[in-house]
């Protein structure tokens, strides 16, 4: 089988191509001709997300994440909240690690349970205690892959032996760990999920999602994700292609760079705590040296000095900008109080782990030499 890069590169490409283009086409129409299919599902209109564009990237996925079937979806969220939405019913229950993204926080706090939803934290390092949190109604179990803004590896392989022990559903979020550097299905998780803003795309120029799973609980959110109308538009389809044939280049470096950085600040006298999960020392070491073949770009670190520090670090760095997101070409740094996680209560914050002064960076492609000596001089 061709490599993953190989398999960027040429998965879902249409065959023949379309006039000879080696490029895709945009295919920038709402409608097209019925082709007599007699359901209502099986027209082509983009709100149904199987348009030509949506149908190469939803190969490519299915390919490059070991996967029967995928689906693109207009945002992260989107993919989150219909994959849920899909799976679950009023009145079942859901297990939820505790350091989550802040989208996805909200959604279990709120939106659930006033659907009838309800949802139970479990922390993802302690299996010992998942079973005490175990309802009669319990489907289903989600996690991160590596969690935001703390960079944690939780027992992932002990999840999936948990959820088939007890018969449940098992979604994770990917984003973080792409599949260049993890690939979920493969240890037996049902669903992955991106945030496709992220290191799919990787140019920070659209707002995308993906669902990757098997071909039945894929044809089940496909319905609800039509009925929600979270559809992407073609001509982001065709961003997230182009950004896509790029994704092992960029990971691969981003990998090393970011724990380049991370190493060096453990040293810096003015940093007091590196968070990334490959430097000596974190609890999740092994762990993730065992299941990834990288940790991505983004770790944080606390600044000695506080919220005024960070602060000020944040006004000096002049290659790193002040923005969320990750998984761009370009580097981005910002404090998860004010950002990502800002909804959330401050008191929920600090028992989550997440200081004010944390600062959380996202690796671009920039030398790293470059993004050192930016670094370097905002902490002098």
């Amino acid at each position: 089988m061709p490599s993953i890069q190989t398999q960027l590169v040429h998965a879902g490409e249409p065959r023949p191509r379309l006039e000879g283009a080696v490029v895709p086409a945009i295919f920038q129409s709402a409608t097209f001709e019925d082709s007599g299919g007699g359901n209502y599902h099986d027209l082509k209109y983009i709100r149904l997300n199987n348009t030509p564009n949506h149908d190469i990237l939803h190969q490519k996925l299915s390919v490059i994440c070991g996967g029967e079937a995928a689906l693109v979806t207009s945002s992260g969220m989107a993919a989150i909240s219909t994959t849920l939405l899909a799976l679950l019913n009023s009145g079942d229950h859901i297990l939820a690690q505790n350091c989550l993204y802040g989208g996805t926080h909200g959604f279990l706090d709120s939106d659930a349970p006033s659907l009838g939803i309800g949802v139970d934290r479990i922390d993802a390092h302690r299996p010992e205690s998942w079973r005490e949190k175990m309802r009669p109604e319990t489907r289903l179990v989600y996690v991160e892959t590596i969690t935001n803004p703390l960079i944690q590896v939780c027992e992932l392989e002990a999840i999936v032996s948990f959820a088939r022990e007890n018969e449940l559903l098992t979604v994770i979020d990917n984003t973080f760990a792409s599949p260049i550097n993890f690939r979920p299905l493969e240890i037996g998780f049902d669903v992955e999920i991106h945030s496709a803003t992220k290191y799919l795309n990787g140019h920070s120029d659209i707002v995308a999602g993906a669902i990757i799973a098997s071909h039945d609980l894929i044809a089940k959110i496909g319905l609800t994700l039509d009925h929600l109308g979270g559809c992407l538009d073609p001509h982001a389809c065709f961003l997230m292609h182009r950004g896509m044939r790029t994704l092992s280049l960029r990971v691969d470096y981003q990998n090393h760079s970011a724990e380049t950085l991370a190493r060096r600040l453990v040293e810096h006298p003015g940093v007091e705590r590196v968070h990334h999960p490959l430097i000596e020392g974190h609890p999740d070491q092994e762990r993730a040296r065992r299941l990834l073949r990288g940790c991505g770009g983004v770790f944080s670190f606390e600044p000695a000095g506080g919220i005024e520090i960070a602060e000020r670090i944040l006004r000096r760095l002049n290659l790193a900008v002040n923005a969320p997101s990750l998984g761009g070409v370009e580097t981005l740094i910002g404090r998860p109080s004010a950002q990502s996680h800002a909804a959330i209560p401050a008191a929920e914050r600090v028992q989550m782990g997440i200081e004010d002064h944390l600062l959380r960076i996202a690796v671009g492609i920039e030398d790293t030499e470059d993004l050192w000596e930016d670094l370097e001089r905002a902490l002098r």
